[in-house]
C-alpha cells in the first residue's frame, strides 16, 4: 500500500517561534524521502497557531526542489478562498517543477473564522468548490480555462505552463458528508478519508460513494487515501502516554478549530450535516468528544500500529495512508523518534502488505528526457 507523509505545522500555545516550527517540520519532511515515504503532503489553513501553511502548493514547491523520488500532495487546497485561474496555474507550475509528482486535494472549507477572514460567504462554498472544481480539471484537460456558471463566467484563456496530464484520477477530496458527495462525484474525485466519524459511518458512506460514483461514469474512482495521526513506541506503556498527551490535546485543538460544538454551523446552507455533530455533542460532551476523536487515531508498538493501520486502510477499501508523525506540541526530540520508528519499523511492514494498491502513477509524458 501507499504510505505518505501529512506535515502539520501546528503551533498551538505560541510557546515556540513560528519560524522554528517551519524550519524543523520542513526539516523531517525532506528526511522522510530517504526513510521510504512515498508522498508528503501539506493542508491549507490561515489566521491561527492550528496549521501554519496559508499556501500549501508554496511549501510543496519548494519540497519539489529538496527532493526527486516522492509525490507532493495538497490536503486540501481549499477552493472558495482562492481566484481559480491562479490555482490551476499555481497546479501546472509545481506539477512541471516535480516532473509530474503531483497529487491533488481539493475542499470546500470547514472554518468559519477563515471564510469570515477572506469576506467569503460560506453559503457559498458548495457553488465555489463545484465551479472552481471544474474550470480547474477541465483546464488540465483541454489546455484552456474556460467556464460558465453562477459564480464564474470566465472567457477562454490558455494555461500555462501547458499541463503535463490530467489531474482526474490523481485528485481527491476531503471526506465526504451528504452535502458534498454530489459534487465530489460529478468531478470524478477520490476520497481523502479523515478519520472523524465512526469506522462503520465512514465505511457506509465510501461504499455509497463508490456506488454513486460507479453508476454516474460507469468506471470506480481512485481508490481512497486515509489521513491519520499516530504515535509509535517500542513500549505499549510509553505509547499510551503519548496518546493521552499528543492524540487528546490535537482533538481538542481540531474541536475549537471547526467549532464542531457550535449548533448555528447547521443554519449554514451546505453545512446542515454538521449539525448532528453538535447535537451528539451536547449529548456526550465536549470532552467525551474530544476522546473519541482521539481514539479514532493510532497508538501502541510497531507490530500494534501495522496491525491497525492495515485494518483502518481496508475498511475504507484504501490505496493506502498519510500518517501526521508531529503534531500537538511534540519536542523535536519527541516527534524525530515518532517518524524514525514508524519509518523503521512499521512503514516496510505496510508497504509490504497490499502491494497491488497505490496511487495513480506519475503519467509517462512528465518522466520523458529533458
Amino acid at each position: 500500500m501507499h504510505i505518505g507523509k501529512s506535515i502539520f505545522f501546528q503551533n498551538l500555545e505560541g510557546d515556540r517561534a513560528d519560524e522554528d516550527i517551519l524550519r524543523f517540520e520542513l526539516a523531517l519532511a525532506e528526511g522522510a524521502e530517504e526513510q521510504g515515504f512515498d508522498s508528503l503532503w501539506v493542508a491549507e489553513h490561515h489566521f491561527g497557531g492550528y496549521h501554519m501553511a496559508p499556501n500549501p502548493l508554496q511549501m510543496l514547491s519548494y519540497l519539489a526542489a529538496r527532493t526527486s523520488r516522492v509525490r507532493l500532495g495538497s490536503s486540501v487546497v481549499v477552493l472558495p478562498w482562492h481566484d481559480p485561474l491562479r490555482v490551476a496555474e499555481e497546479f501546472s507550475v509545481l506539477d512541471h517543477l516535480s516532473r509530474g509528482r503531483l497529487l491533488v486535494g481539493l475542499g470546500r472549507g470547514l472554518g468559519r473564522h477563515e471564510f469570515e477572514g477572506f469576506g467569503v460567504d460560506m453559503a457559498q462554498s458548495r457553488q465555489r468548490f463545484r465551479e472552481y472544481g471544474e474550470l480547474i480539471l477541465d483546464a488540465f484537460e483541454s489546455g484552456t480555462l474556460a467556464h460558465e456558471g453562477e459564480l464564474v463566467n470566465q472567457a477562454p484563456v490558455r494555461l500555462r505552463p501547458a499541463p503535463l496530464s490530467p489531474l482526474r484520477g490523481r485528485a481527491y477530496g476531503s471526506s465526504i458528508s451528504p452535502d458534498s458527495m454530489e459534487v465530489m462525484a460529478r468531478l470524478k474525485l477520490g476520497v481523502l478519508a479523515l478519520a472523524q466519524k465512526p469506522w462503520e459511518a465512514t465505511e457506509r458512506d465510501i461504499r455509497e460513494y463508490t456506488e454513486h460514483f460507479a453508476a454516474m461514469h460507469d468506471h470506480l474512482p481512485p481508490k481512497p487515501l486515509l489521513l491519520v495521526f499516530v504515535n509509535v513506541h517500542e513500549s505499549e506503556a510509553a505509547a499510551r502516554e503519548m496518546h493521552e498527551q499528543y492524540n487528546i490535546r490535537y482533538a481538542r485543538s481540531t474541536f475549537d478549530w471547526y467549532e464542531f460544538g457550535n449548533d448555528k454551523l447547521a443554519t449554514i446552507p451546505g453545512y446542515e450535516y454538521y449539525g448532528k455533530f453538535a447535537a451528539n455533542i451536547a449529548k456526550s460532551g465536549a470532552d467525551g468528544f474530544v476522546k473519541f476523536l482521539a481514539e479514532l487515531q493510532v497508538h501502541g508498538t510497531p507490530d500494534q500500529v501495522v496491525e491497525q493501520l492495515t485494518t483502518n486502510v481496508r475498511r475504507i477499501d484504501g490505496a493506502g495512508l498519510l500518517a501526521v508523525l508531529s503534531y500537538a506540541g511534540m519536542s523535536d526530540e519527541v516527534a524525530t523518534a515518532n517518524q524514525r520508528l514508524f519509518a523503521n519499523a512499521v512503514l516496510p511492514k505496510l508497504k509490504a502488505i497490499d502491494t497491488d494498491r497505490d496511487v495513480p502513477p506519475v503519467h509517462a509524458a512528465a518522466l520523458a528526457p529533458a
